[in-house]
């Protein structure tokens, strides 16, 4: 089983990059599923407050408050999303070779994945000078802010052009494939 954790700001190509990969390792014929850790802030948005699932019009503040404010702050249930992921691995490994995370953004939950997942892959996607048309509170927003206090990354991919980002993406695929890679 091989995991990989994308983190990220908005906007940095994290979904993109998990798409390819997700593509070039189905064609490799190993069957992968890309997750999500805020999965079950997203239900909650649409069950029960009414969001319709648009991702171009996603609740972006409501979910950092909810993820934040209250699970972790009021609630004080840290662990709460990765217990979550972590129990869906547990299951969807029985069908699964590789699964794809997409929404890293919190150092504390990079460290209690890679307690559960020891060979767990973390990527940080970076675009620079990329303006992802976040308020200025979004921006200053911990889930935007504390992946940049993260120094264990295992690649660091910068997402300069939709090419030169799959590129990126074959070389770590051949790489975590025992490819030797020069």
């Amino acid at each position: 089983m091989k995991i990989f954790l994308l983190a990220g700001k908005a906007g940095s190509g994290k979904d993109l990059l998990g798409s390819y990969m997700k593509t070039k390792y189905d064609f490799k014929g190993d069957s992968t599923c890309i997750l999500h850790i805020t999965t079950p802030l997203y239900e909650y948005a649409r069950n029960y407050f009414s969001w319709d699932g648009d991702m171009r019009d996603k609740p972006r503040e409501f979910l950092q408050e909810m993820g934040i404010e209250v699970i972790r702050n009021t609630l004080h249930k840290d662990t709460f999303l990765v217990d979550r992921l972590c129990e869906d691995i547990d299951i969807l490994k029985h069908y699964f070779d590789v699964f794809i995370i997409t929404d890293g953004r919190l150092v504390s939950e990079f460290n209690l994945l890679r307690e559960r997942f020891p060979d767990i892959k973390i990527i940080h996607v970076i675009r620079e000078n990329y303006n992802n048309n976040l308020t200025l509170k979004e921006k200053n927003h911990i889930t935007e802010t504390d992946m940049e206090n993260y120094k264990d990354y295992d690649y660091v991919v910068n997402n300069t052009t939709k090419d030169e980002l799959f590129k990126e993406a074959d070389k770590i695929i051949d790489i975590e494939s025992g490819v030797e890679y020069l």
